[in-house]
């Protein structure tokens, strides 16, 4: 009998890609034909490219989006997840899914919703030290509650945080349904080679590699600050600057190399980076640090976001894995500063990569895919 996966998930590349590094790890515990693995997601272009790149069957839901503020389009989009709900019964029925793990995001809330109504087990994955407010939905009909720190467990999901998350009673019941797991990467991530990366860039091995990581959109706070202190920066090291496809402008100087986005050649790139400048999303901070890399983080705001970016970094800041610009620190001064303290001091830098790989164990990807195959064999046996 063919077991059957459903993931789901979607809106950003960030939900995305953590749920295809769990998905190559279901294929290599059954490489069968008989193990079917599909995305259920909004029909954003972003999750139908990563998909159909990852050779996953992608199906399209109607979603409405979540929003923590009154707005006039919250009541059309509760029309939008209902249809969501029932396209997506329809689906899970139709694919004779066996588990349904969600990865997040608006989309997955109709998904994880009828995937209870129909009785098929849910696991639902936090990415963020701070749930999202689909994560605390979904925690309310999932099976499994898979966290990526301790501190998210003990400030989320404890006894004493129950009126906040909104679970299910019997408190027994629900600690034991909460598992932290960390966030996956893909395999392909280990396999970089530090050498590789300096030559497929044309970077001599002598200097010190900066990478600015900006995201598939951009970053432009992140690309004002580095522009203004990069004649400087330029002076002590070598700079690798992923601008994001909005922001994107050719270099000429060989020694500061720009791409709006970086595909294969990526792991060899944070292979040989030696300090890395980036946001503080979930992603990002755990490819950089699970490599051991030490990481400068400028985190986007909560005026731009919910703030999970902040305490994001103050957990890596904290824990001496990262160094956090914030309040009077965020500004391009204090930013070359600290990449000049981090360049001179090896030893400082060794130990914050250290604090980062001890934060973000590599191994997260295949612990969830165990977890989703266990339960994906323990629903088909009940059938």
């Amino acid at each position: 009998m063919a077991v059957t996966i459903a993931c789901t998930g979607g809106g950003t590349g960030g939900h995305v890609f953590p749920g295809i590094a769990v998905i190559d790890q279901l294929k290599k515990i059954d490489s069968s034909t008989e193990l079917e693995v599909v995305w259920i997601g909004s029909g954003k272009q972003i999750e139908r490219d990563i998909t159909r790149r990852f050779d996953v069957p992608y199906y399209a839901v109607p979603s409405g989006k979540l929003r923590r503020y009154f707005s006039l389009q919250n009541f059309l989009d509760i029309f939008k997840l209902i249809a969501g709900i029932i396209v997506s019964i329809r689906l899970l029925k139709k694919l004779k899914a066996g588990v349904l793990f969600s990865k997040g995001g608006y989309v997955a809330v109709a998904p994880v919703i009828a995937a209870r109504i129909l009785g098929i087990p849910v696991l639902t994955h936090e990415s963020d030290r701070d749930p999202g407010l689909a994560t605390r939905i979904a925690a309310r009909f999932a099976d499994l509650i898979l966290l990526p720190y301790e501190a998210t467990r003990v400030e989320h999901f404890s006894e004493a945080a129950e009126a906040d998350v909104g679970l299910p009673d019997e408190p027994r019941r629900r600690n034991r349904r909460v598992i932290v797991t960390g966030n996956p990467v893909r395999d392909e991530l280990f396999a970089g080679d530090a050498a590789r990366g300096r030559e497929l860039l044309g970077l001599p091995e002598a200097e010190p590699l900066v990478v600015v990581l900006g995201g598939s959109q951009g970053a432009r706070q992140v690309n004002r600050m580095l522009n203004a202190i990069l004649p400087q920066l330029l002076e002590q090291a070598l700079v690798v600057h992923q601008m994001g496809e909005l922001d994107y402008e050719a270099s000429s100087d060989p020694r500061y190399i720009t791409a709006p986005l970086f595909h294969g050649e990526f792991p060899h790139i944070l292979a040989a980076a030696d300090v890395i400048i980036s946001r503080a999303g979930a992603g990002t901070l755990w490819e950089s640090g699970t490599l051991g890399k030490a990481s400068i983080l400028i985190p986007l705001g909560g005026e731009s976001s919910r703030g999970d970016q902040v305490r994001n970094a103050r957990l890596f800041a904290e824990r001496g894995a990262a160094v956090m610009l914030e309040g009077d620190s965020l500004n391009s001064e204090a930013l070359l500063e600290h990449i000049h303290r981090l360049l001179q001091y090896e030893g400082e830098r060794r130990a914050m990569g250290k604090a980062a790989a001890e934060l973000c164990p590599a191994d997260a990807a295949r612990r969830m895919a165990e977890l989703i195959y266990s339960h994906a064999l323990s629903a088909r046996g009940s059938q």
